[in-house]
């Protein structure tokens, strides 16, 4: 508690902006060096082995019906978020899970992980009907999906909460990738997602595998209600970066 006492009455110290500023810089360092250090483990991760699934998965969506191929909404990455809404969770039947839910408000606007071939859905337990009802009062968007056989207990999330992440190769799908506990935290932003996923960021300065799509950065960025699959890049927009001196190399 003393310690605690003493840590509170340095941090509301009074010092110069130098002095701030040069302690800033310090920790600027090492918050670089740890970017570079989660971008080194992002490009490890576009590099693991995939493993093939071979067992067919049936869901219940919103119209009946549907396979794990389904789930990709025509993409070719799909991210799985295994939530606990059903009898025997805290909250049910007005809520799910607190820790889910907090997970569920943080998630970013889909159109842009969309915009990057990449699908995120939701799956619990809990009916249809609840599910809906459930993402009308929170006013949540993503796809949400009700488990009908063992797909949470052969990926790891029976009893526990967690995102598996498949790729898609024509009819073929393959797990590229799982994480949960604190890794699940972190979760929500745009990047973060694809940062797990076999494609990572899709950019031009990431170390990936030869042959991964790739595109300038900021380039493919859009509002979320314009982006088009065929669409260039407005030269406006093209204007800007030119005008900011945007540089690709995002690992300084």
């Amino acid at each position: 508690m003393a310690q605690a006492k003493r840590d509170m009455e340095h941090g509301k110290g009074h010092v110069a902006m130098n002095e701030w500023e040069a302690a800033r810089q310090q920790l600027l360092v090492k918050e670089k060096a740890l970017t570079r250090s989660h971008d080194a483990l992002a490009a490890e991760r576009r590099r693991m082995p995939w493993l093939a699934v071979e067992k067919k998965y049936e869901f219940d969506g919103p119209k009946g019906k549907v396979n794990l191929l389904d789930l990709f909404d025509g993409r070719r990455q799909l991210i799985v978020y295994r939530a606990f809404f059903e009898p025997g969770v805290f909250g049910w039947p007005e809520h799910a899970c607190r820790g889910c839910s907090l997970g569920a408000d943080q998630a970013g606007h889909l159109a842009h992980l969309n915009a990057r071939d990449t699908t995120l859905a939701y799956a619990s337990r809990a009916p249809q009907k609840d599910i809906e009802r459930l993402k009308a009062r929170m006013r949540w968007t993503m796809p949400w999906y009700t488990l009908t056989d063992s797909f949470d207990t052969d990926f790891g999330v029976n009893e526990w909460h967690g995102h598996n992440v498949f790729f898609r190769d024509g009819e073929r799908v393959f797990r590229t990738y799982f994480i949960n506990n604190r890794g699940d935290e972190a979760m929500g932003s745009i990047w973060s997602y694809l940062d797990i996923t076999a494609f990572g960021r899709q950019e031009e300065w990431e170390d990936s595998p030869k042959g991964y799509p790739q595109t300038p950065p900021y380039k493919w960025w859009n509002w979320h209600d314009e982006y088009a699959a065929d669409a260039s890049v407005d030269p406006r927009w093209s204007k800007v970066l030119e005008n900011a001196k945007v540089t690709s190399n995002l690992n300084d």
